[in-house]
């Protein structure tokens, strides 16, 4: 029986055991004033961090204002740049086009000069459109002249105009001419 402990022995070493460990407890604890300081210094602690947080929160709110701001300016100042750059490559694409534009159109000019007899084409067309602006001030004058000899002479023209001689009750004539005709 030499590896076999008795209840007397087991409950002897639980005691032991017992004994120790609250002796290390009451070694590691704190008493009353101890324990009173660190629960005052938690409280302290709790009210700073209480008060701490809002202030973090207002420096985050404003550091997140401040770097949105700058993200909006950098992307503002990144399209305008972008855009520029983009205006001034379509700008110079478009010179170098109305050059080469311009150039054909010359070339063709110098063409259809040759081609076409030069001097002769010029003066049939300065003629041609003399006799385009003769005809379309005579065209012009024209309708005037009828309106004025309209009004000197009301009751000659006035059923070539489409009028007809009428009556007003002081007994007056006059030429009135239909809008609207009415029904035949």
């Amino acid at each position: 029986m030499s590896g076999v402990k008795d209840p007397f022995e087991i409950l002897a070493d639980e005691i032991t055991l017992i004994r120790r460990q609250m002796d290390h407890l009451q070694r590691t604890s704190l008493d009353k004033d101890e324990a009173e300081a660190f629960n005052a210094t938690i409280a302290k602690f709790i009210a700073q961090l209480g008060k701490t947080a809002p202030a973090m929160q207002e420096t985050m709110r404003r550091d997140l204002a401040y770097v949105g701001h700058d993200v909006r300016k950098h992307a503002v100042e990144a399209a305008q740049g972008a855009a520029r750059e983009a205006i001034e490559k379509s700008h110079a694409e478009s010179i170098r086009a109305a050059q080469s534009l311009s150039q054909a159109a010359g070339e063709a000019r110098r063409q259809a000069w040759r081609y076409f007899g030069g001097f002769w084409v010029w003066l049939a067309s300065i003629g041609a459109a003399g006799a385009l602006l003769g005809a379309l001030l005579v065209f012009w004058l024209q309708g005037r002249a009828d309106a004025r000899e309209f009004g000197q002479y009301p009751s000659v023209y006035c059923k070539a105009a489409g009028g007809q001689i009428a009556t007003n009750p002081e007994g007056r004539r006059f030429c009135g001419v239909w809008i609207d005709p009415p029904p035949q």
